[in-house]
């Protein structure tokens, strides 16, 4: 149980992912309060320093989440080019559950009976 603890527990680039992501979130969260805000400063007379606020809360959103993109799409390069992500391909002789059909020019086309379908009308 513990080697398999070892092995699931994340390595520190992917707690950074995790963590920029929940930034993210989190930033994204925001927005909505910082367009209430800017609406009440605009209403004070505020108009420039709404204006800023909003746009400096939409800026650092799309910033967080473009962050949290890039990272989690290197995580998954990452991961499928090495050793963190086991896949095992199986060649035509350990493929047992396809029936193929004899003397046709398709690999994976499986014929049917009358009997194994139903028209649809």
């Amino acid at each position: 149980m513990t080697g398999w603890h070892a092995e699931r527990t994340p390595g520190r680039s992917a707690r950074a992912v995790i963590a920029v992501t929940l930034l993210a979130l989190l930033l994204l969260t925001a927005v909505p309060v910082a367009l209430l805000a800017s609406v009440i400063m605009m209403i004070l007379g505020h108009v420039v320093g709404g204006l800023a606020l909003f746009g400096g809360s939409v800026l650092a959103a799309v910033l967080a989440v473009a962050l949290a993109g890039m990272s989690g799409m290197r995580q998954l390069r990452k991961l499928l080019s090495g050793d963190g992500f086991r896949v095992v391909r199986l060649d035509a002789s350990q493929d047992t559950d396809v029936a193929e059909p004899e003397g046709s020019g398709y690999p994976n086309l499986v014929q049917l009976d009358r009997s194994e379908y139903t028209e649809v009308r």
